[in-house]
């Protein structure tokens, strides 16, 4: 089967299942909310109607009955229109740092896109390791680290790193099918959602790291959070690297030295253009005061913003107007949503309510930093099964930790931090935005996710539970 038609066969069973659980979405959304609404319980109006309302959204983000960013304004109109709360208390999401960094994230991605630096610095990269199969896939997996740094979005990582593959895949003489394809598309893709829970650069770990601050009362640096990951970064890489080696062994160990298709690809672009040159010190600077934060203190979000509103001024950046036309907003709205419902909830004390039902089970686990690490990452991980969205996973979720840290005298930063690298595991194609690309371009199965999926998640936690107890406490986490 072609390439085309097994991405089209792919994307047809990705639909049919989509339009099914959209359905039962729309009819859960439906019925729950008035349940809940009109339920004789025996607690204040507005914390059951705040309960309501949040309901509509949050089942409306898992199964994806409405798009995320519609169904969040629609619960923050209703908090309002409804009367549960003050409009300041409704759509107070938008008025915190955290939809806006994530605002200037986008533009450092574009910033990065449209100048080329992205693509030249994974064809530098990937012409540096050599023509060995095992050094590209090394290559490959350490350039979408590196371009986490610089394009905070997973499924433009995809993207990028999709069309070096797809270059390299045809140079091996492969197609779909193929251990050599399968094994590229598989690591590109997975790491891309793994990496931006480690570094403060996806909306995900953005989201995390605002709702950690405004709910646990603690400051969230980028330098701490990327340094307390840093030892996890270089094993994922290693570990998935010879795991993927293992799991999908190549037809070809090495590309023949005639192809020269890196070198024909590196002198295509030529020398490093003004747009590339700007991009790089926009975001070098930028880059260089994140991991300087423990000096200056200065917000991760105001840094963020700064730069990329900076990439847009002409004559200086890299970006039009036009260019900040194109921006996808919609995604800056559902997260300011969705930290709006986090705060109706505290206002309408229903995330009390929520924190003692969620948390009972496990209050009795959480004694000591070994069981706390392993109950929360586990509830995390099965969490995110059922919630697809990690975005909404933490967006919801969070408040409730936070609340849950801050009521027992744990401290909430290692709880928050530990919670969002569990988001990082995955096992199935739904749960995320970047593995839906990476499995649209139709060169693995979900089988083969389910098998990488499951040994890498077994990886990370063994990692973290070595961390969290020997290794965040000598730097201050």
């Amino acid at each position: 089967m072609s390439s085309e038609a097994t991405t089209q066969v792919a994307a047809i069973e990705r639909r049919s299942g989509m339009v099914l659980r959209e359905n039962i979405g729309r009819v859960l959304c439906i019925v729950v909310p008035l349940i809940v609404w009109f339920a004789p319980l025996s607690i204040p109006d507005a914390t059951k109607h705040g309960l309501s309302i949040s309901s509509f959204m949050i089942l409306a983000w898992m199964t994806e009955a409405l798009d995320l960013a519609l169904a969040g304004l629609i619960g923050c109109y209703l908090y309002w229109a409804l009367g549960v709360v003050p409009f300041n208390v409704a759509f107070s999401g938008f008025a915190t740092d955290t939809p806006w960094f994530l605002f200037g994230a986008g533009l450092f991605g574009a910033m990065a896109s449209k100048s080329g630096l992205a693509r030249r610095i994974a064809f530098t990269v990937m012409q540096r390791v050599g023509n060995t199969y095992p050094r590209i896939l090394l290559g490959l997996i350490v350039t979408d680290f590196a371009l986490t740094f610089i394009i905070p979005s997973g499924i433009a990582r995809v993207v990028i790193m999709a069309a070096v593959a797809l270059g390299l895949i045809e140079a091996f003489g492969m197609g779909p099918g193929s251990n050599i394809g399968r094994g590229m598309f598989l690591i590109i893709t997975y790491t891309a959602g793994v990496f931006d829970k480690m570094i403060i650069a996806g909306a995900a770990s953005i989201t995390a790291r605002g709702a950690i601050e405004r709910f646990g009362g603690v400051e969230v640096l980028w330098s701490r959070w990327f340094f307390a990951y840093l030892p996890c970064d270089i094993i994922t890489i290693v570990i998935a690297w010879r795991l993927t080696l293992w799991l999908y062994p190549p037809e070809r160990a090495t590309l023949s030295s005639d192809t020269g298709y890196l070198d024909t690809e590196i002198r295509k672009m030529g020398p490093l253009s003004q747009l590339e040159k700007r991009a790089a010190v926009l975001m070098f600077m930028a880059i260089a005061l994140w991991l300087t934060d423990f000096l200056h203190h200065i917000s991760p979000s105001v840094i963020g913003l700064g730069i990329g509103l900076l990439a847009v001024v002409p004559g200086v950046g890299v970006l039009t107007i036009e260019d900040l036309k194109r921006q996808n907003y919609l995604i800056v709205f559902f997260v300011a949503a969705a930290v709006s419902m986090g705060e109706v909830l505290i206002q309408t004390k229903g995330l009390d309510l929520l924190t003692n039902i969620m948390f009972a089970r496990i209050e009795p686990l959480v004694t000591n930093v070994w069981g706390s690490t392993i109950v929360l990452f586990w509830s995390a991980f099965v969490y995110h099964i059922f919630l697809a969205s990690e975005v909404s996973m933490l967006g919801t979720s969070i408040p409730l930790l936070m609340n849950f840290a801050k009521s027992h005298g744990i401290d909430p930063l290692a709880l928050g931090m530990v919670w969002t690298y569990a988001a990082g595991g995955k096992l199935f194609v739904y749960q995320s935005g970047v593995l839906v690309v990476g499995y649209s371009y139709g060169f693995f199965q979900s089988k083969d996710l389910l098998r990488i999926g499951l040994w890498l998640t077994l990886v990370q936690f063994l990692i973290l539970l070595l961390l969290v107890p020997f290794y965040w406490p000598l730097i201050g986490v």
